[in-house]
């Protein structure tokens, strides 16, 4: 059974292990914000997900992330269908996604029906980057 729980200080470990882009002010900001979130897959630890808020009033993730061994099994979309459950109750209508035209999660948002609605191109350096690919889905 997948759950999301409101991420707290007591998670900071966890969490700054799992995001390698978060500061410790930026993690304090998730817990005030209630914008952050624990997997627990059976009770235990799986991941993370969080949002940002995109022009004032469209969320933005930034990141779902889950340990290895709990990829594959379903986590993830189980995850992804109580966070946009979540941002639903929360009065929100769509939510915003991104990844990198490299990566493979761009095939898992499209399975749980996410369309892609833009894209990005960095090519100088120093933020040079593969395209990141936006992608919508409608709550």
């Amino acid at each position: 059974m997948v759950e999301l729980k409101a991420v707290t200080q007591g998670d900071k470990k966890f969490w700054l292990s799992m995001d390698g882009h978060c500061s410790e002010d930026a993690f304090n900001n998730r817990v005030i914000s209630r914008t952050g979130f624990l997997i627990l897959s059976e009770g235990e630890m799986a991941g993370v997900i969080c949002y940002n808020m995109f022009w004032d009033n469209l969320p933005f993730l930034p990141l779902i992330k889950l340990l290895p061994e709990y990829r594959g099994c379903g986590n993830g979309r189980e995850a992804m269908r109580l966070f946009e459950n979540m941002l639903k109750e929360r009065g929100f209508n769509a939510l915003l996604l991104s990844t990198q035209a490299d990566e493979q999660a761009q095939h898992f948002y499209r399975k749980i029906g996410y369309k892609e609605c833009g894209c990005l191109v960095l090519d100088e350096a120093p933020l040079k980057q593969p395209m990141e690919i936006f992608f919508i889905k409608k709550l």
